[in-house]
């Protein structure tokens, strides 16, 4: 099964376990989104369904695996025989997504909810972890306090007797 979908003002057809590279959605590394409106869904063999213009309760479901920015882009502005000349870059920001399930009824994929459970108990790892930091701080020795600098004291002056 294949989907066009629409993200960023792009179309992109996916299909199941396809990498795809978007300008920037919300959302962690491990989290799963949805991706964008459908547009159209295909099967091998049978006519695709077409929206007009989006498919009914279809959506796309997508694993954020990165978080990241483009290359630079250049850009170089000229106006000849006058001297003058900028020079600016820019970086867009971007996601790289796994797709994860195509669904024509909307439904959430499984593996959504199961990652959920898995970060409370990471959580629950973490906390003792934190806790037994702030103990060892409290037990460490603190430094000796720093000893005043020696005063000096002025030359005496010479007196004609």
């Amino acid at each position: 099964m294949f989907a066009v979908v629409i993200s960023g003002g792009k179309q992109y057809r996916v299909a199941k376990d396809d990498t795809l590279i978007v300008e920037k959605l919300a959302g962690e590394v491990g989290d799963i989104i949805e991706v964008g409106a459908v547009l159209m869904l295909g099967e091998e063999g049978k006519a695709p369904t077409v929206g007009a213009p989006t498919v009914e309760k279809a959506a796309v479901f997508g694993e954020v695996i990165d978080q990241s920015r483009a290359d630079k882009v250049i850009i170089f502005k000229k106006q000849r025989r006058q001297n003058h000349r900028r020079k600016n870059g820019h970086r867009q920001e971007q996601t790289v997504l796994k797709i994860v399930e195509i669904s024509p009824t909307g439904t959430k994929p499984k593996a959504a909810a199961k990652k959920a459970p898995a970060k409370k108990a990471d959580d629950q790892v973490a906390a003792p972890a934190k806790a037994e930091a702030t103990e060892t701080k409290e037990t460490a020795k603190k430094p000796a306090a720093k000893k005043p600098a020696a005063k000096k004291t002025a030359a005496k002056k010479k007196t004609e007797e």
